[in-house]
């Protein structure tokens, strides 16, 4: 039987002066890691927000 897979996508938007807040987007990713989903790619838009992919299994 093969695995299923559920995923979610989160926006993070910039702080100020147009950078990312390293703290935000750590606890972005401990909040979800500890709901079961694991991080599977960043996309990043430069000055305008980076998406998080995360997936777990359905």
């Amino acid at each position: 039987m093969s695995k299923r897979w559920e995923y979610q996508v989160i926006e993070v938007k910039p702080g100020m002066l147009g950078g990312f807040r390293a703290d935000a987007i750590q606890e972005e990713l401990t909040r979800h890691g500890k709901l079961g989903w694991e991080l599977v790619n960043l996309v990043s838009h430069p000055m305008q927000m980076s998406l998080l992919v995360f997936k777990r299994e359905a």
